[in-house]
């Protein structure tokens, strides 16, 4: 029963590896009008981490479900997650390194600079921030609602421990991403904060096999 499962995950590996070779690819392109460091695509980078995610996700899932006996939930962390990607791509964390205000304004101005308006989310380092800091904050909300509405119900003992485990590593990677942002990005914390991404989103996986185990 594993068997296309596997193939799957066999065909999701050689995908991530060529995605790779060609994120890699777009920062060995000379660029005439530019004298800056070579730098790969933010929508390759994106793309690869995205897979990555998605990846590591379903190789998580497949070993949970051997592990324990058969809600979707992960879908706002996932994206949170690959908006992060485009803030690293654009070096987006440097341009407003204030909190929880985007300098004086909660709405930047150069918000919608670009034209098309489309072009915004994926290549204005303003917007990409703003999305970056929407969805975090919604996660954490999600996650917080979440928490407080487990508390009124039974639940195992297991999947109570998921749920505050979830909590309290959502509330660390907020605090992770503000300390990144108001430090004007040290590395250290950059990548702390990326794993903790990581963690996040498997958490996030362990509760939905945790809820799965539950009767309807």
């Amino acid at each position: 029963p594993m068997k296309g499962r596997v193939l799957a995950l066999c065909g999701l590996v050689c995908f991530q590896g060529l995605l790779g070779w060609y994120m890699v690819k777009s920062g060995l392109e000379e660029k005439p009008d530019s004298h800056d460091i070579p730098r790969v695509s933010q929508y390759r980078l994106a793309a690869h981490l995205g897979s990555a995610l998605v990846l590591y996700a379903a190789s998580l899932w497949t070993g949970l479900s051997l592990l324990l006996p058969r809600h979707q939930f992960v879908s706002l962390i996932l994206c949170s997650g690959i908006a992060g990607a485009f803030v690293a791509g654009l070096d987006a964390g440097l341009v407003y390194n204030s909190f929880p205000k985007m300098g004086e304004r909660w709405i930047p101005d150069d918000l919608l600079a670009f034209s098309p308006t489309l072009r915004n989310i994926f290549e204005n380092p303003t917007t990409v921030q703003f999305d970056h800091r929407i969805l975090g904050t919604a996660s954490v909300t999600a996650v917080t609602a979440l928490y407080l509405f487990s508390r009124k119900i039974s639940l195992p003992h297991r999947t109570r421990m998921a749920v505050t485990s979830l909590l309290a590593v959502a509330w660390v990677q907020v605090g992770l991403g503000i300390s990144t942002l108001l430090l004007y990005v040290p590395t250290p914390l950059a990548a702390t904060h990326q794993s903790g991404s990581l963690a996040l989103l498997s958490v996030a996986l362990w509760l939905m096999s945790e809820l799965r185990r539950m009767p309807k």
